[in-house]
């Protein structure tokens, strides 16, 4: 196989950016979550404000080159006046995962990249978990909030990123252990020790 996606969906305050950035630098391929945001208004022209906002609520010049070039029949054109409703900025960021799974070996962080890409056969899905306590733990230690302030941020991000999966994925439920290849628990297992797994999993199913 030329090439293969890790796609990692994450509850707030698991680790899976953490994760994402261990096995970047074990597998050597790089690893995109802001970074989609930025592709797509490239791509798009739509100043990128605008996905970082959608990308918050629920309602590679190689690559941006390339992505014009796609029949994107469910990205809205210019002139049309729903250009950059919510629905047509996630059909954007759609096209971009798209296409990385045909250029490159790398991992996507979020974004549903796991249901927009569950017919590719070259990608391996993970979810990312842990028990309430150690993510409320871990969110504190990085941003520095109260313990009151870091439960509500994980109470509302994990809602939020709920609703999101469930309204473009037209109903799956985001933490459906069957929706991945993979499921971990960060509080069991450490970060280091899941991208050992996941690296080893890889190599056994792409043969890398």
């Amino acid at each position: 196989m030329d090439n293969y996606i890790i796609t990692i969906a994450r509850s707030f305050g698991s680790g899976g950016k953490e994760l994402a950035s261990l096995l970047s630098e074990k597998l050597g391929i790089p690893w995109y979550e802001r970074q989609i945001l930025t592709m797509a208004s490239q791509a798009s022209g739509i100043d990128e404000s605008e996905f970082v906002e959608v990308d918050e609520r629920l309602h590679g010049n190689y690559l941006i080159k390339s992505l014009t070039k796609l029949p994107t029949a469910n990205v809205l054109r210019p002139e049309s006046r729903a250009f950059v409703s919510d629905l047509n900025l996630y059909n954007i960021q759609a096209e971009i995962i798209k296409e990385l799974s045909h250029t490159q070996s790398c991992i996507i962080v979020g974004k549903c990249a796991d249901y927009i890409l569950k017919d590719r056969p070259n990608v391996f899905s993970v979810f990312v978990d842990a028990y309430n306590d150690d993510c409320v733990a871990k969110i504190r230690s990085r941003i520095y909030v109260s313990d009151e302030r870091a439960k509500d941020m994980k109470k509302r991000t994990d809602k939020y990123r709920t609703a999101y999966y469930k309204y473009y994925t037209r109903g799956e439920n985001w933490k459906d252990p069957l929706n991945y290849d993979m499921f971990l628990n960060t509080s069991r297992i450490s970060t280091k020790a899941c991208a050992e797994i996941i690296a080893n999993a890889v190599k056994q199913k792409f043969g890398e």
